[in-house]
């Protein structure tokens, strides 16, 4: 009986017709059988599935009672036939102290390793053990608040020497720190601070080529209207121009959920918000009209917004975090029919705090990324709960772990008439005493081929180091 209800439950994993999910004693039935946290891959006719959210029913028939009797023996049999080693990483920590709710990334003294920067400092690759200053150094109370919110590295004024990009607070200025150079490294004098612009609102300003002239535009909203900021001159130390892109709206300083891709698939990146998106127009219209937008909800607002064809079926979708501040993480497949587009919401992590993607929830999703952690060409998402974002007794669940995970994308080649339901997301913990701030940085900082991760908050500040990679 053993062996029989053994082979039930495998085969139902490889077909898909049937499985069971257990998570807290309750049991759910899913299109594919899902482990009670981790991950649990299996091979199926050659292609590989892997653990999936669970549906929304809980009803039991005849079959699933059988199966659950089993289910420990099943889990053992089915993970021998296809589970794989994840990436693991080293733990960096900058400094306790909490100078930021952001951090960056770059080469900062062009030696050729990557550099963190986090807050007032930049730590020197690749073992970060020696730090020189940006700006002066204060230590903030991680009980209030901080001084940066934001922290992007460029070349901004074009010498060469990748510049800093602070931005002090939602709804205040943004400045950015001019690179001394090597001399200035060796002698630690503070970096020459210019004005880019004064009033930056969103709590996740960006710093990205949004024309596509190769020079990076800073994108934010301010007054209620959405737009990006480039410098006036070359030298970029005068105040910069705003574009304005949309009409105005009633968005504030403290709005969240903020994006750039290209959803319309015309070549051309559009800005994205937690109402919708504005299409940019072609080149040779009026530059002073606003783009157009496209209503759609894409939750209450969360952090970094980002378009990637999840699915692989030509257009991009949208993947968002729903509430800063509260539960859910999102795809929201991009459906073009007769003309017209729709998105569809597939959860990752749950709205509902009583519900998980197995096993695993958390609150505050306020920083997201998207990188190919694994190698394997697709795109992954980092992202974890930040840390006391309003002190230890706001927002919900102020003193849950402060976890940091990738969630690593998995299409299966057997759904090829619907693609979306080929797409799985497969959680895997990094650390769970260091979380998130408002902001990650997501790059090969050692020169492996293989994506580091920054990030800085109330905590202080921390590098991962990807060590391994499954072969």
């Amino acid at each position: 009986m053993k062996r029989l209800l053994e082979t039930r439950v495998v085969e139902v994993a490889r077909t898909g017709d049937l499985a069971v999910y257990a998570a807290d004693g309750r049991c759910f039935i899913p299109s594919r059988l899902l482990p009670c946290c981790g991950e649990l891959p299996v091979a199926a006719g050659g292609a590989r599935h892997a653990v999936r959210p669970p549906s929304r029913s809980r009803t039991m028939n005849r079959a699933a009672i059988d199966a659950v009797s089993a289910l420990p023996i099943a889990l053992v049999c089915i993970a021998a036939v296809g589970a794989t080693e994840a990436p693991t990483f080293r733990k960096v920590v900058l400094t306790d102290k909490f100078h930021a709710e952001a951090a960056g990334q770059g080469d900062i003294d062009r030696d050729g390793h990557g550099d963190a920067v986090y807050g007032p400092y930049w730590y020197a690759g690749p073992d970060f053990q020696k730090r020189r200053p940006i700006y002066p150094a204060k230590d903030f109370d991680p009980h209030g608040y901080s001084n940066n919110f934001m922290t992007c590295v460029a070349d901004v004024d074009g010498d060469g020497w990748p510049d800093v990009l602070v931005n002090e607070w939602p709804g205040k200025q943004v400045d950015w720190f001019r690179n001394p150079g090597a001399e200035g490294h060796a002698a630690e004098t503070p970096w020459q601070r210019h004005l880019a612009h004064p009033v930056v609102d969103n709590e996740s300003p960006d710093f990205r080529d949004i024309t596509g002239d190769g020079k990076p535009e800073l994108l934010f909203h301010t007054g209620g209207v959405l737009g990006f900021a480039a410098p006036s001159e070359p030298t970029a130390t005068a105040r910069w121009t705003f574009y304005p892109c949309s009409a105005k709206s009633k968005w504030e300083r403290y709005q969240h959920g903020l994006g750039l891709g290209d959803v319309s698939g015309d070549g051309r990146l559009d800005f994205l918000m937690a109402e919708g998106w504005w299409e940019q127009p072609a080149p040779g219209g009026d530059a002073a009209a606003p783009w157009k937008k496209h209503q759609q909800a894409f939750g209450s607002g969360g952090a970094q917004m980002h378009a990637y064809d999840v699915d692989a079926d030509g257009d991009n979708d949208v993947i968002t975090s729903l509430a800063g501040h509260g539960y859910g993480l999102s795809w929201f497949e991009q459906v073009r029919r007769e003309g017209v587009t729709t998105f569809v919401e597939h959860p990752i992590l749950p709205a509902n705090p009583q519900d998980s993607m197995a096993g695993v929830q958390f609150s505050q999703p306020h920083a997201v990324e998207l990188a190919d952690i694994d190698g394997d060409g697709l795109r992954d998402i980092v992202t974890g709960k930040r840390f006391w974002a309003h002190g230890p007794t706001g927002d919900v669940d102020p003193l849950g772990a402060p976890v940091l995970y990738w969630f690593q994308l998995q299409r299966h080649a057997d759904e090829k008439e619907n693609p979306a339901a080929g797409v799985a997301w497969v959680p895997h913990r990094i650390d769970d005493a260091s979380g998130v701030g408002t902001q990650i940085a997501v790059a090969d900082m050692t020169g492996d081929g293989r994506p580091d991760i920054v990030v800085g908050n109330k905590r202080g500040g921390c590098v991962f180091l990807q060590e391994s990679r499954p072969r």
